[in-house]
């Protein structure tokens, strides 16, 4: 009941913020993009908050509690494509976003290409940020299952609740100083908690000798292997995170919002080597949770337990907020990306083109509230919190990687070469991924493939449309 309680009061705290922050939000550049006025410390902030969500808290603790060590590069791998954001592609969207004044990648892809390639990536993000939604709201259930015995259901109804009232009153002012709350508590509970239980376990060497003890030799030796039992779980997780954290339009769409390019590159920058250093801190909560409680029903229900099992109350409480904290901010993330693609990509770009301001905030919000539902309905039927993030972190890049990047670095691919190679990679990634039930072909991810075919076909068809141009009579 006290967990509750806490979780309750926090709750509240960060909706009355959204609130207070909400009298910013009168016109739909101060909801969409902030106006343009944040600063590299909200940037950086904004940016942290959102990946350090399910997949980097109960999803990484999981995989840590399954793999040991290994599962850094699950964490590890969105910093290093982070760090590649903010030398590339971060400063040189924002310069186009400013230049032309953009709110959304579907705007970008609009002007670089045309509606039709706008129209298919919004529709195919949609889907996959749905999944991703999906993913937050089922952490933030697992937690208060344990917790307070809510059902997986209840669960997220009461997570999607919380996030969307706080987003739709503010939109991205509300999401980046509401982040700041949230980032001081969850690093402020990651770090404290890891100390006292590593403390409590004599160190690294304690789990060492604990964990071979009951493993053996030779399995202890590949969960305490940084590559575990070989590259391919590494390879996996770099192919599929660290393209999704350069073309995210999540992260790019917030980037728009900065105040200059300094403050992309510094923010951004920052937001990468934070990344890098805490991707081992939920794996080790995983690695004691497996010394401790080594027979549990899931390993997702690794960092739940330990919060209600291995620390003292007031600990607990603090580590609770700072898992809530992650869970709601990567969670409004994804309500962002899905709020606005709904109202200015596919909205406004195909229904309405003259509608007015007041017009698009209430499109907007009601877009984020059904948004919110949508993905609770789709958390209770989803089993785990990464398989939810897969399928969003697969489909983002199968779909973005290629137009985003080509339409930034040259201007000789056509937008119908652009469509096809969407096409291609999207269906290329998902049949390999069916056929070898996610296993990928001889040990290399699906995506690799489908990213490489699609860049053939992108190639291919330009040359095609080209060639079809020249030899067309003057």
């Amino acid at each position: 009941m006290t967990f509750l309680v806490i979780l309750c009061a926090y709750a509240v705290l960060m909706i009355a913020l959204g609130a207070v922050v909400s009298r910013r939000v009168r016109a739909s550049s101060d909801f969409f993009v902030a106006g343009r006025g944040l600063g590299a410390g909200l940037i950086f902030s904004t940016l942290l908050a959102a990946n350090i969500g399910a997949g980097s808290t109960v999803g990484a603790a999981g995989l840590g509690y399954r793999d040991g060590l290994s599962a850094w590069w699950w964490v590890g791998s969105a910093g290093i494509g982070s760090v590649i954001l903010a030398l590339t592609v971060g400063p040189r969207i924002w310069r186009v976003s400013k230049e032309r004044n953009l709110y959304t990648v579907g705007d970008y892809l609009e002007s670089r290409y045309n509606r039709s390639v706008r129209g298919l990536v919004a529709l195919l993000l949609w889907a996959g940020s749905l999944s991703i939604l999906a993913g937050q709201l089922i952490a933030v259930a697992w937690i208060l299952n344990v917790v307070a015995g809510v059902s997986k259901p209840l669960g997220c109804v009461i997570a999607a609740i919380v996030i969307t009232t706080y987003f739709t009153l503010g939109g991205l002012h509300a999401t980046a100083r509401v982040n700041v709350l949230q980032l001081t508590v969850k690093l402020t509970g990651f770090l404290i908690a890891l100390f006292y239980l590593l403390k409590a376990g004599n160190g690294i060497s304690g789990l060492n000798s604990s964990l071979t003890a009951s493993l053996g030799t030779e399995q202890s030796a590949s969960y305490f292997g940084f590559m575990g039992n070989g590259a391919s779980s590494a390879v996996r997780y770099f192919a599929i995170l660290a393209p999704s954290f350069v073309v995210s339009p999540g992260l790019l769409q917030k980037l728009f919002g900065a105040r200059d390019e300094r403050a992309v590159r510094v923010g951004v920058g920052a937001n990468a080597l934070a990344l890098l250093a805490y991707a081992i801190v939920p794996v080790l909560m995983g690695i004691i949770a497996r010394s401790r409680f080594p027979a549990l029903a899931g390993n997702e229900l690794a960092l739940p337990t330990l919060l209600t099992q291995a620390l003292p109350v007031w600990l607990g409480a603090l580590l609770l907020a700072a898992i809530f904290s992650a869970e709601l901010s990567a969670a409004d993330a994804a309500l962002f990306m899905m709020s606005t693609s709904l109202s200015k990509d596919l909205y406004k770009a195909f229904i309405s083109p003259d509608a007015t301001e007041a017009r698009l905030m209430r499109v907007a919000r009601a877009s984020a509230i059904a948004c919110g539902a949508a993905g609770a309905m789709l958390a209770m039927l989803l089993p785990t919190v990464i398989s939810a993030l897969t399928i969003f972190y697969t489909l983002l890049t199968a779909a973005l990687l290629l137009p985003l990047v080509a339409g930034l670095y040259t201007t000789r691919v056509s937008a119908r070469a652009a469509i096809i190679s969407i096409a291609t990679s999207v269906t290329v990634t998902f049949a390999l991924e069916l056929m070898s039930k996610g296993a990928g072909v001889i040990g290399v991810p699906s995506l690799i493939f489908g990213v490489l075919t699609g860049g053939a076909a992108m190639i291919i068809a330009n040359a095609l449309e080209k060639r079809s141009t020249s030899l067309r009579p003057g």
